[in-house]
């Protein structure tokens, strides 16, 4: 073989073995970010919720000074919610340290469209001649 296209296939080689490190790469960033995302979304719904049914109890609706039980109510509730955003960002950044282990491939959307074979008319095969 020549050396130039021994070059290209080296270089062609080459280039495919990057394409694909860089796939798994992105995948792996966007599986990580999708998951970091549903975490985010799990905590602040879980958060929602509390506030939601227990917020009665500090009168988070209201903007009136607050008596000294729902003062107490409302540092329980702000300690309660910075337990749950710190252990839920721990548990994002142990994701991040569980994915490194591992060589991720996004499978990307796939359509298939069915090809149907289609009838040819005799006025189409007069106007082909």
């Amino acid at each position: 073989m020549e050396p130039e296209f021994k070059e290209m296939i080296r270089a062609s080689s080459n280039y495919k073995k990057d394409k694909e490190s860089k796939h798994k790469e992105e995948s792996k960033t966007r599986l990580s970010k999708i998951a970091q995302k549903k975490i985010q979304t799990t905590m602040i719904g879980a958060l929602s919720s509390i506030e939601k049914n227990f917020g009665f109890l500090w009168s988070h609706e209201d903007s009136d000074t607050l008596t000294p039980e729902e003062e107490h109510m409302k540092e329980l509730f702000e300690q309660t919610r910075s337990e749950i955003l710190d252990k839920g960002n721990s548990q994002m950044r142990n994701l991040d340290t569980e994915l490194s282990y591992y060589d991720v491939v996004w499978l990307r959307y796939n359509i298939s469209m069915p090809v149907k074979p289609r009838e040819i008319t005799e006025e189409e095969t007069d106007d082909q001649e």
